[in-house]
């Protein structure tokens, strides 16, 4: 099993190299297992589907319950792990250095810090938002591993429909230290063009806005890694939903003949 600074150096190397790469969204560590044994050279949580997990909506897991996620994960997997942690779970920038010092111990190689308060549901002050990048690179600046910081600038997701200040925001953040820029939310490869031509750091784009677009098409257009969000969650859970009104509704099992082969899960688990 490779240790932690070995599994950051591998998710910088995967930064750095030609074209993009997927950075699938597992929800625990069973999902994180299979998509490890199917391929996947990177994974990421997803904020929504560890709430969804644990019985709650996104925005109500604590700092507590994300750090003990992300240490499972960890501990379970031989592949990068990058965590959505939201914002920081603090606003003001000191806090953020100090919740992110406390995921770093949990083994993961990167994490993304975002714009928007969770509490007060707005985005942060241009320059507090920057002044928290900056705090977040600090410290991970003061760390003997080399975790990827990502910076992202909700604005476009949250209602704003401003790309200039969403560019400007990812300059700034680039310029504070961050390693990897963000900016879910984009839904065009002219957008994506237009931000990568203006920035100077690894682009990450959310595929849920982006349907029928291949990989081969982000990466033509700028975007270095591509990640599901909550995507994958919530194609899980429809089959779940399906089935149970099925049972309900009609007292069949019909739903049955598109399970999974036990023996195929049973495999791809013992490999990870």
């Amino acid at each position: 099993m490779p240790n932690q600074a070995e599994k950051c150096a591998r998710f910088v190397e995967l930064h750095a190299r030609d074209g993009a790469f997927l950075i699938p969204n597992p929800w625990d560590v069973g999902s994180a297992r299979l998509l490890e044994s199917l391929g996947f050279e990177a994974i990421a949580t997803t904020s929504a589907g560890l709430a969804n997990a644990i019985g709650c909506v996104d925005g109500e897991v604590t700092l507590e319950d994300k750090l003990e996620h992300c240490t499972r994960l960890a501990l379970g997997t031989s592949i990068p792990i990058n965590v959505d942690f939201e914002n920081g779970f603090a606003d003001d920038p000191k806090a953020v250095a100090k919740n992110l010092l406390r995921l770093a111990e949990t083994g993961v190689a990167g994490c993304s810090v975002e714009d928007f308060s969770r509490d007060a549901h707005v985005l942060y002050d241009f320059n507090l938002a920057v002044e928290r990048v900056q705090a977040a690179a600090e410290a991970v600046a003061s760390l003997a591993i080399p975790l990827q910081l990502t910076a992202r600038a909700e604005n476009i997701l949250r209602g704003v429909d401003d790309l200039d200040d969403t560019i400007a925001r990812l300059q700034a953040f680039s310029a504070a230290g961050a390693d990897v820029l963000y900016a879910p939310g984009l839904n065009s490869l002219a957008q994506i063009h237009q931000v990568v031509a203006e920035i100077d750091k690894p682009f990450n784009v959310l595929a849920v806005f982006f349907q029928g677009v291949s990989v081969s098409d982000l990466a033509a257009a700028g975007a270095k890694r591509i990640s599901l969000g909550s995507a994958l969650n919530w194609a899980t859970i429809n089959p779940l939903l399906i089935a149970s009104k099925e049972m309900l509704d009609k007292g069949t099992f019909n739903w049955m003949g598109s399970m999974a082969s036990r023996k195929k899960v049973e495999k791809l688990l013992s490999q990870a």
